[in-house]
Parts: structure tokens; C-alpha cells; sequence
């Protein structure tokens, strides 16, 4: 057994290493999504260790007996000899390397160096191995950059009474919504009360729950649920939370019976107190009395007050206030979670737009060129030759100039010719912005500029070019119809005939002379 305080200084030691590659790995340049989010979940791996370490290091000095113990044994006696004790440790400690001679002494500095992505190499061969994070997203989140909510659009879609059904940016505005209150807030009581609503929030609150833990491994997501709930249940017991009261309790308010009225004679309930004092008057109700005094029963309440009511219906009104609940709570931590990732759902229905302005060869290019993605610098310089063609490579271009066909910096001056130092921005494109005159002339026939056509119930022809504002180009739709109604008219008189004389009349007028015999 190893000395508790050797323990507690080999904690030590590796507490003070795992800082400090924890500080080595924070401090590298993440010029990626990916590089980003790596690092961060290594950095969660090692917070992790620490903090297991540190509670490890706590009982130990907690531990009075063990550290007591190990004190006596190391002070001998005076008349003994003062390092026998060590010498039979040390002892211990040859015949235990005696016995495992292969064991390997370095065993932490191949964890440290695994964090900090230092191939440990076995001859010349490196051990390489898939990113682990990259399995934890599908292809729509591209490694967390973006939300993949198709599932919780098409069981929102599946909701009854929620009027007409949104397609998936409509439905991502929806939930965009929820940074100004809460979401889904819009729907009508019948449907946020149901069953179906309460397992699509589950689904909902489960996915992006696990997604922010997936692209925020450094935050501590279950303490801020924690605090989101506990804000919900001082809210609720206040009643503070509207548009989630109970239908039933509501309805009886409204009615100001108080849960009912209820005859023990008839062991009926009534809705209301005109019913009620209706039915005191019939034949039923007073051989019921009746039929009570003999038995012994106890007799009905004048005052009409209800009891407890039948257990079915207890039961029932129950379970659907745990539902109604459960479903305010589920909206309560929707909405919070909903907060913390407007970036992302603001890329989320960029890239959506994006893709559906896209053709369906460009489509299939961009998942070719996804699967296959480029090497990275360093691995196409090794290739190429070493650190001199890496230099080479290198192309100092400080006004971030264009490339041209050589793959080098244009000339500043043709830089100017064409004006690509010029901004023009197109509203129908989305304030998409274009520099240089030829590539603004281009994109009005590209599929961005098409698909904000469509998208305004527009044809892309000629003579919306030059058109980049959307009320220029509604406008222009209009009068397009006026000219289109007055086409024939304009047939008609712009139209010049002559006669035998040489005389030029329009149309229109040389009919009406030739039908007078004028001509």
C-alpha cells in the first residue's frame, strides 16, 4: 500500500500538470468551427479530471486516521534505527519493478500528450485515429453550426387547431419568436393543453438541450436549467405564468358556482344554480328525499354546496392539470434554451435560404465537395516538398486584391478598372452585397436573384433588370399590367395607314373614313 502522503503529493503534481495543459490548449488560435470545438470538448475532459482529482484530494486530507497513522509509522522510536522503516519500503518498491519490469512509467505523460494532440509514435508508424466529435452531429448541424430541426417542424406540423401548417423557415421564425416571449404562445388553449403538445415539447426541449451541450461543452447548461426551474416553480405557485389556467377551473369561475352544485338526494352534480333549484320542484327529487329519510341517509345540502366529486372524474382533472403543467414547464426551459441559440438559429435559416436558392447540380457539387473535403496547408505542403515550397506557396496580398487566373493578386490598376472596389447591394437578393460593376450585371440571371423573383411572385425577364429594391420592382410589375390592358387601344391609334392622296391617318380614324366613303 502507497503512502497516503505520496498520494497526495502525486494528486498534487497531477492537478498542476492538468492546468497546465489546460492553459496550453486554450491558448491556441481556433481559426475554425472545428479546431473550435474540439479544443473545448478536451478542455471539458480535462476540467473534469481536475475536478475529480481535487474531491480524490479532499477525503485524503479529510481522512485523520490514515494520515495519523502514516505519521507514527514514519517516527520511530528513538532506540531503533530511524530508516528502517524506509529501507523496508524500499524494499517494496525493487521487488515490484523486479516483478514488472515492462510496466510503463510514463503512463500520465501519454494523457497529457493526447489532449494537447501529440501523436505518440511506436516506431514509425503514427496512430491515427476519426474525430469523436464529429459522430456526435449530422450532416444538416455541419459540426454544430447550424440546427437540425426537420423532426420537431413535422410533429408541429402533426398539432391539431394550429390554422395553416408553416413550412420550415416559417416554422424557424416561429421559434425565433421566443426572444421576445414565450414560444408557441400564439396557440390556441385546445391545442397547448394536449397530449400531442406536451411529447412534441419533450422531443423539442430533449433535442436542443443535447445540442447545446454538444457546441457549449465549457458552460454548465444543468445549473442554468436548474435556475430556469426553480424561476418556474416561484412563478407558477404565484400564478404569474398566463395562458396555462386550468379550462375546468376557469369555466366554473366564469359560471361563479364554485365547482358545481351537487344534490345528495338525487347524487347528481349540476352545472348551474337556475338547474338546480328547477329540478327541487319535481316528482324525482322528492321521492328521492323521501326515499332518504326513511333509509336513514343523511339529507341533501340546502345550500347546494358540491362534495368531493366521483373519483373517475378526480382523476381525470388531475392528470390533465399534471399535463397542463408539465407543459408549461417544458415551455418555460424551451424558451430559455431558444434564447441562448438566436445566432444559431438566425445561421440556421440563412444556410436554409441559401440552399434553397441553389440548383440541384449545385446542391450535389456542395455535398461532393463536403465528403471530400480539401487537405489542409500543411499536409499538401509536406507532399509537395517540405518548408521551401510551403514559402513559396505563401502570397503576400495586404489589400486582399482578387486572384486571377495564375492564382496570384491582380494588378492594383485593373483592380481599379473594373471597379471591384465598388459595393453594390441588391435588396431582392437579401442586402446581398456585389463588388464590381460586371459581377452586379451578372448575378441579376444566377439563381440568388432568380429565387427572390419567385419569392415576390415576379418573372426574372428584362425588364426588371437594373431593378434591385423590391418596391421599384412591385411597382414596375403594376404598370407593367396597365401597359398590358392598353395594348390593343394603343394598336389601334399608334397605328398610320395612307391613302390614295398620300394623306396619314391612324388606324383607328382611317377605318371611320373609309366607312363614310370619304376616302
Amino acid at each position: 500500500m502507497d503512502s497516503i502522503i505520496e498520494i497526495q503529493r502525486q494528486t498534487h503534481e497531477e492537478i498542476e500538470r492538468f492546468e497546465r495543459a489546460l492553459y496550453t490548449l486554450l491558448s491556441r488560435p481556433t481559426p475554425t468551427q472545428d479546431r473550435k470545438l474540439q479544443n473545448e470538448h478536451k478542455a471539458s475532459q480535462i476540467l473534469d479530471r481536475i475536478t475529480s482529482r481535487v474531491v480524490a484530494l479532499n477525503s485524503l486530507y479529510q481522512d485523520e486516521v490514515a494520515r495519523k497513522a502514516e505519521s507514527d509509522a514514519l517516527s520511530a522510536p528513538s532506540q531503533q534505527n530511524d530508516l528502517s522503516e524506509f529501507y523496508s519500503r524500499l524494499v517494496k518498491t525493487q521487488e515490484h519493478h523486479n516483478k514488472y519490469p515492462d510496466a510503463i512509467p510514463a503512463g500520465f505523460d501519454l494523457e497529457i500528450a493526447a489532449f494537447l494532440d501529440e501523436p505518440h509514435q511506436d516506431g514509425d508508424e503514427e496512430y491515427e485515429e476519426e474525430d469523436p466529435i464529429a459522430l456526435l452531429f449530422s450532416g444538416e448541424e455541419a459540426y454544430g453550426r447550424y440546427l437540425d430541426l426537420y423532426a420537431n417542424h413535422t410533429s408541429y406540423n402533426n398539432l391539431k387547431n394550429i390554422g395553416k401548417r408553416p413550412g420550415y423557415l416559417q416554422y424557424l421564425d416561429l421559434l425565433l419568436a421566443a426572444q421576445h416571449g414565450p414560444v408557441h404562445s400564439d396557440l390556441p388553449k385546445e391545442t397547448r393543453h394536449t397530449k400531442d403538445f406536451e411529447t412534441y415539447l419533450k422531443n423539442l426541449h430533449h433535442y436542443l438541450l443535447s445540442f447545446t451541450k454538444k457546441t457549449r461543452p465549457l458552460v454548465d447548461v444543468d445549473a442554468r436549467q436548474q435556475e430556469v426551474t426553480h424561476d418556474f416553480e416561484k412563478k407558477w405557485d404565484a400564478k404569474e405564468i398566463p395562458g396555462w389556467e386550468d379550462p375546468s377551473e376557469s369555466k366554473s369561475q366564469e359560471n361563479g358556482d364554485n365547482g358545481g352544485l351537487w344534490c345528495g338526494a338525487c347524487q347528481r352534480h349540476y352545472a348551474k344554480q337556475t338547474v338546480y333549484d328547477a329540478h327541487l320542484t319535481s316528482k324525482k327529487h322528492i321521492k328521492a328525499v323521501a326515499k332518504q329519510a326513511t333509509s336513514g341517509e343523511p339529507a341533501a345540502n340546502p345550500n347546494g354546496v358540491a362534495p368531493q366529486e366521483p373519483v373517475h372524474n378526480t382523476t381525470t382533472q388531475s392528470s390533465q392539470k399534471i399535463r397542463i403543467r408539465n407543459s408549461a414547464y417544458l415551455t418555460h426551459l424551451v424558451t430559455d434554451l431558444l434564447v441562448s441559440l438566436v445566432a444559431t438559429l438566425n445561421e440556421t435559416k440563412s444556410n436554409v435560404e441559401r440552399r434553397f436558392s441553389l440548383t440541384a447540380r449545385e446542391r450535389e457539387q456542395e455535398l461532393l465537395e463536403q465528403s471530400n473535403p480539401a487537405p489542409p496547408p500543411a499536409a499538401s505542403a509536406a507532399e509537395g516538398g517540405g518548408e521551401e515550397e510551403e514559402e513559396e506557396e505563401r502570397i503576400y496580398n495586404p489589400l486582399k486584391l482578387p486572384l486571377g487566373w495564375d492564382g496570384k493578386p491582380i494588378p492594383y490598376w485593373l483592380y481599379k478598372l473594373h471597379g471591384l472596389g465598388v459595393e453594390y447591394r441588391c435588396e431582392i437578393c437579401s442586402d446581398h452585397v456585389y463588388m464590381g460593376r460586371k459581377n452586379f450585371d451578372r448575378h441579376f440571371q444566377e439563381s440568388r436573384h432568380a429565387f427572390g423573383m419567385r419569392a415576390l411572385g415576379l418573372p426574372n425577364t428584362k425588364h426588371f433588370h437594373e431593378i434591385t429594391r423590391i418596391e421599384d420592382a412591385l411597382a414596375l410589375a403594376e404598370k407593367l399590367k396597365q401597359e398590358g390592358r392598353h395594348e390593343i387601344f394603343e394598336q389601334e391609334t399608334m397605328e398610320e395607314l395612307e391613302d390614295d392622296e398620300g394623306n396619314v391617318y391612324n388606324r383607328k380614324t382611317y377605318d371611320d373614313l373609309k366607312k363614310q366613303g370619304l376616302i
